[in-house]
């Protein structure tokens, strides 16, 4: 009698270096599952409902049409498809999520009680966080030790696994459509998302390829000007596990040697994400406290407006709104303007980073929440290794060090495109001969500046000094 296992997709939306789903096809027949549950799991926001959908027809064709897709309770569905399949054994791929542990832990007695075989395998991350400790037995707070601690004492990053036996792959009649599960809309994400992505496993590796043949070279000095095309875009890829870590990590470190610290550079930041997601696995009320508790009383202010000029990109500082404006149009925002903004936002308008986080996990397709909630701590002061609060991004002296040609900003205001660039990071100060040249009228074609920023960052200076005393 033929085996029948299930493999049940989640963030690990690939064939190739794909742990579970390779042993699972060893094993016999193999019937290919994904679960969307709305209700269960924390809500995705339009960006990331846009690019799963996608992801999910991607990887259907790469099945030959084979992947089961359903809609509802996980682990009753789980258990509906196991017994019409008749399925004696399931395997799957952690993800390292609060709500993803506690799902786990439920299923795995379940299908104990059931003497149901199960096994469960690591595909997204370098290293397990459970493993890395410091000299104390305690989970790192500080990148650098972290780093080095998983580069030199930790377990090297796991080679990547082929492509399974696809000829194990089977199917069942049930299960719904992909377009049924309503994840895509024009009108609910960016204008620019289709023009701006390509999707699924072998578009992520494409993009991999691309990114070492024609900007790995120049990423070390390049990846801070949101102008320039030296950052890799592989996070919403990395994300929805169309690519895994490992297949990144090990084909960037065989070029080390003859890329001048660009390799290092770039693998120091997929190290960053892995950070994350240990501070998220060690510290699991990461996305809604402040892992600095002395945070807790700090006085933010909630201002409705401040907040709505914000997140449409039309706060009145050029670069801030190119950044907001570039996430609204395309899902995406480079590292640098997600900095520069959520600056803008925690610290000159005082809005607490639950706002941003809020906004940021809507709009992008590489929502993550790992990476999302441990970004925004950083920025306002109350995270691990995070900036100093006294720390307040300049957004005019900002624009003028990473868009120096003001091409950036052009590129997501055009209505500043004819101001000259001696203006265009503080269209305010320019002569209104100046204006009136360029077409711009402030306060019609773009906005004044909503605050002072000399203002509020005394402002922001003076709510700091409340909390300064650790508690």
């Amino acid at each position: 009698m033929t085996t029948r296992a299930i493999h049940w997709f989640r963030q690990d939306l690939r064939l190739s270096d794909n742990p579970a789903l390779f042993e699972a096809c060893k094993t016999g027949h193999v019937l290919p599952v994904f679960i969307y549950d709305s209700t269960s799991m924390p809500k995705l926001g339009n960006g990331s409902k846009w690019w799963l959908h996608h992801s999910l027809i991607s990887l259907n064709q790469s099945l030959n049409g084979k992947l089961k897709v359903f809609a509802g309770d996980t682990i009753t569905t789980l258990l509906e498809v196991i017994e019409e399949s008749r399925s004696t054994k399931v395997f799957w791929n952690r993800v390292y999520s609060p709500d993803n542990w506690d799902l786990d832990a439920k299923l795995r007695q379940i299908l104990t009680d059931k003497n149901i075989d199960y096994q469960i395998y690591n595909g997204s991350l370098l290293w397990e966080p459970s493993e890395i400790l410091n000299q104390d037995n305690l989970p790192y707070r500080v990148f650098t030790p972290f780093y080095k601690k998983a580069c030199s004492s930790g377990p090297e990053p796991r080679l990547p696994v082929g492509l399974p036996d696809l000829a194990s792959i089977d199917h069942i009649e049930t299960g719904v459509h992909i377009t049924e599960l309503s994840l895509s809309s024009e009108n609910i994400v960016g204008d620019k998302l289709g023009t701006n992505w390509s999707i699924g496993e072998t578009n992520a590796n494409l993009s991999l390829t691309n990114f070492i043949s024609q900007r790995l070279a120049n990423y070390k000095t390049g990846r801070d000007f949101p102008a320039l095309p030296n950052v890799s875009r592989l996070s919403p890829h990395l994300h929805f596990g169309e690519i895994s870590p490992n297949q990144i990590w090990h084909r960037i470190l065989a070029l080390r040697s003859s890329m001048n610290g660009n390799s290092d550079k770039f693998l120091s930041e997929l190290a960053w994400r892995e950070f994350a997601h240990y501070l998220l696995w060690h510290f699991p009320h990461l996305p809604y406290e402040n892992l600095q508790e002395r945070f807790d009383e700090f006085p933010w202010s909630y201002d409705d407006t401040y907040l709505k000029q914000w997140q449409s990109g039309t706060t009145g500082y050029p670069i801030v709104d190119a950044g907001m404006r570039e996430l609204n149009q395309t899902g995406y925002m480079h590292n640098r303007l997600r900095m520069i903004v959520g600056s803008f936002l925690v610290k000159n308008l005082l809005i607490h980073w639950h706002a941003g986080r809020d906004w940021f996990w809507e709009r992008l397709v590489d929502a993550d929440i790992a990476n999302n909630s441990a970004g925004w701590q950083w920025i306002a002061g109350c995270g691990a290794d995070a900036a100093p609060y006294f720390r307040v991004f300049n957004p005019i002296l900002q624009g003028k060090k990473f868009d120096p040609d003001g091409l950036y900003i052009k590129t997501y205001i055009p209505e500043l495109k004819d101001v000259p660039l001696e203006y265009i990071f503080s269209p305010w100060e320019a002569p209104q001969s100046v204006l009136e040249k360029a077409g711009v009228v402030l306060g019609k074609e773009y906005p004044l500046p909503i605050v002072d920023l000399k203002t509020s960052r005394l402002k922001a200076l003076e709510a700091f000094s409340y909390i300064k005393i650790d508690k």
